[in-house]
């Protein structure tokens, strides 16, 4: 056999087997796409049939048969515009001129080749004829095309693929048909013309084949780089910490792998009883909103940004109360009560897939497309994959948010734990010295009722009281602070003349204050002379040596600057980030020497926070503390 036999015998069984491929989908899914798919290729086949036919009889076709062979090829076109129109929209006008130039081109064959009818032998078609018959089937393959590869860009994945072949294949039959008045013009290139023509026949055979019936193992290759994208990206899903935003992840992957415009997930709502999809952008649910009132006892509702659907309603509804997963390539057909509810999402074709971890029944994918031949058998156990890892994302998801609840409930009852431990210890002390000293009088005043009051005992009563008191206070201004109540009416006051009343209270030389002018800002007094109660208190009982505490204040710009500094224990730099946090102590904190609660300073910082202002530490372990904050010295100044 020669190499000009062998291509041609390769190009014919592959068009065969393409309508065989197309011929048995058209019998098991009856879509007006599959069978325009096989009504194309039988056209093929009757071709080579006839081609094949008079190989073995060894005559040319003339006449009748003639016409008829040629009546085949011109309809090529035509059917590929049909299929053209069953995944974009073909203008009415072109279908009708194309079946009238199809009706026109077969007249104008069966009348030449009767002509001669007499003689019975076959002519070759004058060159205008001819001319006239190519230029009708190149322009409509050329529009065939280039519609298919517009609509390849606005595909992606294993559907651009599909239509860049068919595309290719179009293009190739094209330029076959071009070759025939070339060869009536260059007659002594027959050899040329005839190597171009096998080889565009094989092209165009091999773009058809990889187009409408790609095997499956080319199909998984070419759907293996999205599926491993979306893979490998559903590991870090579950740390997502909007569920919303992992299930548009899940959406964007699923209709990557599977090479379509969109997907959509239902969660099961308990509450509902429903399915829960989210509506992304206005003009969908406008388009459902309208949908609802036209199908009559609609399954469905469209609440805000919420699609919810009645579990075993319409295909997807199905899916999810079957557990089963659902191909259909005409959804108005297989749900005709439901027609304008895929009218209104252009849906023509659309895979429904259960999403199931165990027993629990967590929603279901839907995968769509505006065209019908889109999808595969294939694609079920593809989408049934993709259903499997969102359930698993899903699933690990809420098991990390039931962890982290833990974590939270845990930490609070370690901190609840932890304050009513402090909160007793703190509180046990003054009142302990209250009880003792009231017992105390009473003993005497019973013994000696003439006897002179004792004033130092009635004082330390009354230190003990105000003890308690600021400790009842602290816990007070702590339930504020979540509630943003803390700071008051702000009035014009000298933070150094508040600074100054502040350490007066300490025994001289306890406290040093260093300013050179009055600082004047609006600010609510009692909550700033709280801070600075606060920092100033907690650098005498940290510095238990007796060093002196510095306060300084001073003015920049449109801030007010105050520092408390001492020379006490210090923090350890692992504590400094939390240190303002509430009921946290430093490490090098002994409790049974320093009492406290660890409220003081996140109160401080509440209060700075609310002024427009912000508090920050430095320290070294061993060598003191230097509190610093600045604060604007109009209200309303913002943060600084």
């Amino acid at each position: 056999m020669s190499a000009d036999s062998l291509l041609q015998l390769l190009t014919q069984v592959i068009f065969i087997t393409v309508f065989g491929v197309v011929c048995a989908r058209a019998a098991r899914h009856r879509t007006r796409a599959n069978m325009d798919t096989a009504l194309l290729f039988l056209a093929f086949t009757l071709i080579i049939a006839q081609q094949w036919a008079s190989a073995v009889l060894r005559i040319t076709p003339a006449g009748i048969a003639g016409a008829m062979s040629g009546a085949f090829l011109m309809a090529l076109p035509y059917l590929l515009l049909r299929l053209v129109d069953d995944f974009a929209h073909v203008p009415r006008a072109l279908m009708w001129s194309a079946a009238a130039g199809l009706v026109l081109a077969v007249a104008a064959l069966v009348l030449y080749q009767l002509l001669p009818w007499s003689s019975g032998a076959p002519s070759p078609l004058p060159l205008p004829l001819l001319l006239a018959l190519v230029a009708y089937f190149v322009a409509l393959m050329v529009y065939a095309a280039a519609r298919y590869i517009t609509e390849a860009r606005r595909a992606s994945g294993v559907t651009r693929r599909r239509l860049q072949a068919v595309a290719a294949g179009s293009l190739l039959l094209g330029l076959l048909l071009v070759l025939a008045p070339l060869q009536m013009a260059v007659p002594r290139a027959a050899e040329l013309w005839q190597i171009a023509s096998r080889l565009l026949g094989l092209g165009a055979g091999l773009g058809y084949f990889i187009g409408f019936a790609p095997p499956a193992w080319l199909r998984r290759a070419w759907q293996e780089p999205e599926l491993r994208a979306f893979l490998g990206r559903a590991a870090a899903l579950p740390h997502l910490p909007d569920r919303s935003a992992i299930v548009e992840a899940l959406e964007r992957g699923a209709a990557g792998a599977l090479g379509v415009p969109g997907a959509t997930i239902g969660r099961w709502d308990e509450d509902e009883q429903a399915l829960r999809f989210q509506l992304r952008g206005p003009a969908l649910r406008e388009a459902l909103a309208r949908a609802q009132h036209l199908v009559s006892q609609a399954p469905f509702w469209v609440e805000g940004n919420r699609f919810l659907l009645k579990p075993g309603r319409m295909i997807a509804g199905r899916a999810f109360a079957q557990q089963q997963v659902v191909l259909t390539t005409n959804p108005k057909r297989d749900d005709p009560a439901h027609a304008p509810f895929y009218d209104a999402v252009q849906t023509r074709a659309l895979l429904a897939a259960p999403i199931t971890a165990g027993e629990r029944r967590l929603g279901v994918l839907v995968v769509y497309a505006p065209r019908a031949p889109v999808f595969a058998e294939e694609d079920l156990y593809l989408v049934k994959l993709l259903a499997d890892q969102a359930a698993v994302v899903l699933e690990s998801h809420a098991l990390i948010e039931a962890a982290a609840r833990a974590r939270a409930l845990e930490e609070a009852a370690r901190l609840k734990d932890d304050f009513l431990s402090a909160a007793a210890h703190d509180l046990k002390t003054p009142l302990t010295t209250l009880l003792a000293q009231a017992q105390l009088l009473a003993r005497k005043a019973e013994q000696m009722p003439e006897a002179p009051a004792d004033r130092a005992g009635i004082e330390r009563i009354i230190a003990e009281a105000r003890r308690m008191s600021a400790l009842v206070n602290e816990l007070l201004d702590a339930g504020r602070v979540g509630q943003t109540r803390l700071v008051g009416q702000r009035t014009p006051i000298d933070l150094v003349a508040l600074a100054t009343e502040v350490c007066a209270r300490w025994p001289p030389g306890r406290c040093v204050l260093v300013s050179a002018e009055p600082v004047v800002g609006e600010y609510d007094s009692h909550r700033i002379a709280q801070v600075l109660e606060h920092l100033v208190e907690n650098a005498v009982k940290y510095s238990p040596n007796g060093e002196p505490v510095t306060i300084r204040v001073w003015s920049e710009g449109d801030q007010v600057r105050l520092s408390v500094t001492d020379r006490g224990i210090g923090i350890p730099s692992s504590d400094l980030p939390h240190i303002f946090d509430r009921f946290y102590r430093a490490a090098n904190v002994d409790d049974r020497q320093f009492a406290g609660m660890g409220l003081g300073l996140s109160i401080c910082r509440s209060i700075v926070e609310q002024h427009g202002g912000r508090i920050w530490v430095a320290s070294t372990p061993g060598h003191g503390s230097t509190f610093h904050v600045v604060l604007p010295i109009k209200a309303g100044g913002g943060a600084v």
